[in-house]
């Protein structure tokens, strides 16, 4: 484990296995530390690594909420082994979904009992297409980038999250039911009890998380605009709270402004407060980025927030993440591709790409492994 420096080898995955996983029947593969370039024409199978290793990391696909459809066509399961390197230990993670028995995970060949055990096992930060959605999509995009940023450092805000998702399913019935039986509703404030608690535990870490992720994404974007534009992200919780509140400044605010909305919600039958109703808004000069910013400033956004989470990251568990790049780099000019490959040394990288030679034209300076991939096959390059 002992590199040539006499130190401990960086966060890396080692090998990766999957047995039909998407387009791949059968997939075995290890990979180099430091920068894997998979590359191929479209539709051959890269982003299907890439999935594959995020799903080991956060339980769930980036492209996909179905595990269904991450089967092979016409098969009835699929199979993720993976082995990661971290600072003196090895582990593996491995990932089976059937369409009998549902996922299973197993962590050094135990079974886990609940996906939040797999949370922190391998910190990944992926740079995709999709991540657009960050920008351009609805609140609840925004709010999956800052859960699953947060869930794979702190693994107790996922266990939060899955409580909370609970508590508001079983609060919403009853205030659906609430509307039949009026007598029911003396039982609503045990629920307003537990969906405060959890809640104000989920928003408090949110509010903490963007005020790290503001004072570093600041930097991070003067340098790919050369100080043209200033960045700043703002945290618009449903529950309204000052900046420097505690976790029970929040709770009694919450608590507060359900008392207020309580015959709307038996109205419509729902949960109006709350982190499910929260967003952010990321302003470029005091101006949205969703309403007025433009394609090339929206991607320059959602690069400087992922260079930003990697400091995150580190400074919270030591060690970088491994970084996913997913057919990105070719859509950033010369000058942000520099600027990528110059913040992200040290690290395990995977690259997809359609050229081969776009190595040379990132001049990537590090050891370098070169995959081909074809029609769900994988060949190791020169």
């Amino acid at each position: 484990m002992l590199d040539k420096l006499g130190g401990y080898d960086n966060l890396h995955i080692k090998e990766l296995s999957l047995i039909n996983f998407r387009n791949y029947k059968k997939f075995i593969c290890e990979f180099n530390k430091n920068y894997n370039v998979i590359y191929g024409k479209n539709a051959q199978g890269k982003t299907n690594i890439l999935e594959a290793i995020f799903l080991c990391s956060s339980g769930r696909s980036h492209r996909t909420r179905k595990d269904i459809e991450l089967i092979n066509f016409l098969e009835d399961a699929y199979y993720i082994n993976l082995d990661v390197t971290r600072k003196y230990t090895d582990s593996k993670i491995e990932i089976c979904y059937s369409k009998d028995e549902g996922k299973k995970i197993k962590l050094n060949s135990v079974p886990t009992k609940k996906n939040v055990e797999l949370m922190g096992k391998l910190n990944t930060i992926m740079f995709s297409p999709e991540d657009l959605n960050i920008i351009k999509g609805s609140p609840s995009e925004r709010r999956k980038y800052i859960d699953i940023a947060i869930s794979q450092i702190k693994p107790s805000y996922f266990y939060n999250l899955q409580q909370y998702s609970k508590i508001l399913t079983e609060r919403n019935h009853l205030l659906k039911d609430i509307n039949k039986k009026k007598k029911i509703s003396e039982t609503l404030e045990i629920w307003n009890e537990s969906l405060v608690e959890t809640g104000a535990k989920i928003i408090n870490e949110r509010n903490i998380f963007i005020k790290s992720l503001n004072e570093i994404v600041k930097k991070k974007h003067e340098g790919l605009t050369d100080g043209k534009e200033q960045l700043e992200i703002k945290y618009e919780p449903s529950v309204k709270f000052k900046n420097n509140s505690s976790i029970a400044d929040i709770k009694d605010c919450f608590i507060k402004d359900l008392d207020i909305i309580i015959d709307r919600e038996i109205k419509i039958c729902s949960t109006l407060l709350g982190p499910q109703r929260d967003d952010i808004d990321i302003l470029i000069n005091n101006n949205s980025v969703k309403l007025y910013g433009s394609q090339g400033q929206q991607r320059t956004v959602v690069l400087s927030l992922k260079l930003a989470e990697v400091d995150i990251v580190e400074g919270l568990i030591g060690e970088l993440p491994v970084l996913l790049l997913d057919d990105v780099l070719s859509e950033l000019d010369e000058k942000r591709q520099q600027y990528l490959i110059n913040n992200i040394k040290g690290m395990q990288v995977f690259i997809t790409t359609t050229e081969k030679n776009f190595v040379k034209i990132c001049n990537i300076e590090s050891d370098i492994s070169l995959y081909k991939i074809e029609n769900g096959n994988i060949i190791k390059d020169t």
